[in-house]
């Protein structure tokens, strides 16, 4: 059986489209996915399960999981499984591409813009309503899937201990979700004791597509490797093209937990190690980033651009294009790559009780990560400056009272009254914002 035969004979909540009547729905949630991992998972999660019921809640809960285990962007790997998930891997690279292409050339033309004029006070303003509004939509979506997923005591307290554990003791995505899997499996172990796989799933976990996995990794190597391969070839490994297709490979197999994780770590190599940004620039990257749709990993695209434009030689222009051209590339082809090869194994696992158990526990913890997402993104949308507080083990992200927002908040409730109070759409919600932000702007 092949994959795409496989994926198309999942079950689902609803007749699906064709892949021409899908292509729209994904370049809209392309267009319309800001905020960051948070607002972009409330996102699809309201469009895709709430509103045309394209995949059920346990099945986008465990495709999540699975997304959250991976490095990279989890948000732009969830579309690329849904897609696949309905139409093979036809749909999974029209949903992948066009969740980022949207926001890609929108950071296109900013980084452009900024390398050549600096800060755009219009775009800044315009930024403001619409992170007001993707709050209001990251709130509805969190309280709407933690209602889902979290089924008992149990689940809800390693959602909280996940909260915690992020937010104010700053334990690493990964060993999270690794101890949230371990419990859930120990607990499907002892309150479970007499359950046990069925036959038709042991039988299936044994006919594992090993061979199509093993071409699918095969294949995807070779369209991530190659063409970088060919940039160092007709450029020579110490130019800064080659260097952006070397740093930013290495980064694409080690952002577990998203953008926010290597944060750091990038600001540092880029401004100190190889001086393609000025102190101060990687914070105008990130606030690009976080205010414009697409994956918040983007933050890379913007340093791409900068970097060849400024150290390419040639045309600026021109090299900026290929700057961030040779970032997405090494940014996003292993996402395919993740989610091809990993994509047959999510339903198979789910099969057998005690992995579905771990599952169970590794949703609980997401809720709680969701959730760090959440007062994270609402902390950076009402205060201008948000530091971390130290006091012993404890160094919880909290903000300068002095810098509060007011603006920010008018506009706030303004979208939860529209989503909350008159059920308005995403669309609605996210324009009635913006253009109530820009007045405000032109209003001085």
């Amino acid at each position: 059986m092949t994959i795409r035969t496989e994926a198309q004979s999942s079950s689902r909540s609803s007749p699906a489209p064709t892949l021409t009547e899908a292509l729209p729905v994904w370049f809209q949630i392309g267009c319309l996915s800001f905020g960051g991992p948070a607002g972009q998972i409330a996102m699809m999660h309201r469009m895709l399960v709430d509103e045309r019921k394209w995949i059920d809640e346990k099945s986008y809960l465990s495709a999540l999981n699975f997304c959250m285990l991976l490095p990279g962007p989890e948000a732009m790997q969830l579309a690329t499984y849904v897609g696949w998930r309905m139409h093979g891997v036809k749909g999974g690279l029209a949903a992948g591409l066009l969740f980022v292409l949207p926001g890609a050339l929108f950071m296109l033309v900013l980084s452009l813009l900024y390398a050549l004029f600096g800060k755009l006070a219009v775009a800044e303003a315009l930024f403001v309503g619409v992170k007001a509004a993707v709050l209001a939509i990251v709130v509805e979506a969190l309280l709407r899937v933690a209602r889902r997923a979290l089924k008992g005591a149990a689940d809800w307290m390693v959602a909280a201990l996940a909260f915690v554990a992020i937010y104010a003791l700053g334990v690493p995505f990964p060993v999270i979700v690794l101890a949230a899997g371990l419990f859930g499996f120990l607990r499907g172990q002892t309150g479970s004791a007499g359950e046990q796989p069925d036959a038709a799933a042991l039988a299936t976990s044994e006919r594992l597509p090993l061979r199509q996995t093993a071409i699918t990794v095969a294949t995807w190597l070779a369209i991530w490797i190659l063409p970088l391969l060919a940039i160092v070839a007709i450029f020579g490994p110490g130019h800064v093209l080659s260097e952006l297709a070397w740093f930013f490979s290495k980064l694409a197999v080690v952002t577990f937990g998203g953008a926010y994780a290597v944060l750091a770590y990038m600001a540092q190599e880029v401004v100190q190690g190889y001086g393609w940004l000025r102190p101060g620039e990687m914070l105008d990257a990130l606030g690009l980033a976080e205010t414009t749709p697409g994956p918040l990993i983007l933050v890379n695209q913007f340093v791409g651009t900068l970097a060849a434009f400024r150290h390419g030689g040639g045309s600026p222009i021109w090299m900026g294009v290929l700057g961030a051209s040779v970032t997405l590339w090494a940014t996003f082809a292993p996402c395919f790559l993740w989610i091809f090869a990993g994509a047959p194994y999510v339903e198979r696992l789910n099969r057998i009780p005690r992995l579905r158990s771990a599952l169970q526990s590794v949703t609980a913890a997401v809720v709680g990560v969701i959730l760090n997402l959440t007062v994270w993104f609402g902390l950076h949308v009402l205060f201008k400056t948000v530091s971390p507080w130290t006091f012993g083990p404890l160094h919880p992200m909290l903000p300068q009272l002095s810098s509060f927002h007011g603006p920010s908040l008018v506009l706030a409730a303004v979208a939860f009254t529209l989503l909350f109070a008159f059920h308005r759409g995403v669309i609605s919600t996210l324009s009635t914002c913006g253009i109530l932000a820009l007045a405000w702007h032109w209003a001085g």
